[in-house]
């Protein structure tokens, strides 16, 4: 297990409480020991917004859930369910050295309105800064499990997002729902209940212009959903009920989750285009990469390099929050602050990284060396990105981690799919250090010349199938 000051660091760069953040360490090693688990691993699929914090966007929302749609209603058995699950936290434990307690594991079983079975467990632990005395009890991460969905898309591998040092050489990952599947859920969920959560995901999910899946794909997922539901689809005039009570719950519900909360007018304001985009009306608006210096490579990896010192990280982690939720900058650099739009990350021929963003008081571009950088930190201030916004569509900027105690071993899918990743559009470079990055879902290693984990088309020996559109981790540098 990691040390208390790990957490402490990574919560005070992000702006977020301690809890909260071991929270998130905990989901991953939970995630991990249900993929590790011969019954578990293949059957349960993970979804919901926790799925998108962990498997595809590390700057998204931070999330207390872990809820899974079972290929197998038998699972929903309590036998059952204290057996497997018990021997999965058994694993974490063993691995981790978090303490997860047989005693602490319940689950409530149910029929849902539909008159099939569904589940609401709970696990409790204790992790870094979790209080050692009973006080006020263990904290819980709550399961949502269900049997009654309809899985339209095939189900992907895909790699956990885990930024603490404890993370396995070989990675973590979960069987989750493919990203069309996973936005159009949460679109389906936004009509059926109305909730701030829903609103803040499917915005967000939208505002990836450069990972956002064709509108007639999402639609059909989106149908399909619905129609299994028994409900409408959704439309500006049957969500506008519900925007007063929306906007009531949005800070309780979703403050404690971000940094900063977002203006939630600018949420509710976004959707008349998202609606216009998906239902087939006009096009979502195409916005250019901001200008570019020469031969510069935009950086899209969650790595970086060890030359850029740890006192930029952390601004780097602020600024790209803020640039994933269209909010202001106030940048400190040589001794100064100055306001900004974020956009893009750049490494430069000479091997500088750059930031480049727009002064929110004169409209002006600007590009920022990050080893310069003093601090950052979120305005409540939003803006209407002028160019693409390049920041927001991978994980967090950290330092490659350290070997692991152990490695996950998960029973193979049948069948593999990632959401799109738009390549880098720089010239490769002929010198300089090699990179090697890993592929998400097969395993297999590529040398890059740029840091862009971003892989072509190729066969994965495990399935048979081709791993095409996937994006790789860091492994090591190569001089």
């Amino acid at each position: 297990m990691i040390d208390r000051r790990e957490i402490l660091e990574t919560a005070s760069a992000l702006g977020l409480l301690p809890n909260v953040v071991e929270k998130d360490y905990v989901l991953g090693w939970l995630l991990a020991g249900i993929n590790a688990h011969a019954e578990l691993g293949g059957s349960w699929v993970f979804k919901g917004g926790t799925c998108l914090k962990k498997c595809y966007f590390e700057t998204y929302r931070f999330s207390e859930d872990l809820d899974f749609t079972l290929r197998e209603e038998d699972h929903l058995d309590d036998a059952f369910l204290r057996r497997t699950v018990g021997e999965a936290i058994a694993w974490v434990a063993d691995a981790s050295g978090i303490q997860l307690p047989a005693d602490q594991l319940s689950f409530d079983i149910y029929e849902n309105p539909r008159g099939r079975k569904s589940c609401q467990g709970k696990i409790g632990y204790r992790g870094p800064v979790s209080p050692a005395s009973g006080a006020g009890g263990w904290p819980k991460i709550k399961l949502d499990l269900t049997a009654d969905e309809r899985l339209v898309l095939p189900a992907v591998q895909r790699e956990v997002f885990h930024p603490y040092t404890d993370r396995p050489e070989d990675g973590m990952r979960i069987a989750s729902y493919a990203y069309e599947e996973a936005f159009g859920e949460k679109i389906r969920a936004l009509a059926e209940r109305t909730r701030p959560r829903d609103l803040y995901d499917v915005v967000n999910l939208y505002r990836h212009g450069d990972t956002r899946p064709s509108a007639s794909v999402l639609r059909d997922v989106l149908r399909q959903k619905c129609d299994y539901k028994g409900i409408a689809l959704p439309s500006m005039q049957s969500l506008e009920p519900h925007r007063a009570d929306l906007e009531a719950m949005w800070e309780s519900m979703l403050a404690h989750q971000l940094p900063v909360l977002p203006p939630v007018a600018d949420f509710w304001a976004a959707l008349p285009e998202i609606f216009a985009w998906l239902m087939g009306g006009s096009e979502a608006p195409q916005r250019a990469p901001i200008e570019a210096g020469s031969a510069e490579i935009t950086i899209r990896s969650r790595v970086l390099p060890m030359s850029v010192p740890m006192r930029a990280r952390a601004p780097l982690e602020v600024i790209r929050f803020a640039a994933a939720n269209h909010l202001c900058v106030d940048l400190t650099y040589d001794g100064s602050v100055r306001r900004i739009e974020p956009y893009s990350l750049r490494q430069t021929a000479e091997g500088n990284f750059v930031l480049h963003a727009i002064r929110s008081d004169s409209g002006e571009h600007r590009s920022y060396r990050v080893d310069r950088m003093q601090g950052a930190s979120v305005t409540r201030q939003s803006f209407t990105p002028r160019y693409l916004v390049e920041l927001s569509a991978e994980g967090p900027l950290s330092i490659a981690s350290a070997p692991a105690r152990s490695a996950i071993t998960a029973p193979p899918m049948r069948e593999t799919r990632a959401a799109p990743h738009a390549r880098a559009n720089a010239p490769p470079r002929n010198d300089g250090p090699t990179y090697v990055y890993r592929c998400t879902v097969c395993g297999k290693t590529f040398n890059r010349k740029a840091m862009d984990g971003t892989l072509n088309p190729h066969k994965n020996a495990k399935t048979g199938y081709d791993c095409y559109g996937t994006y790789g981790t860091y492994v090591k540098t190569k001089y």
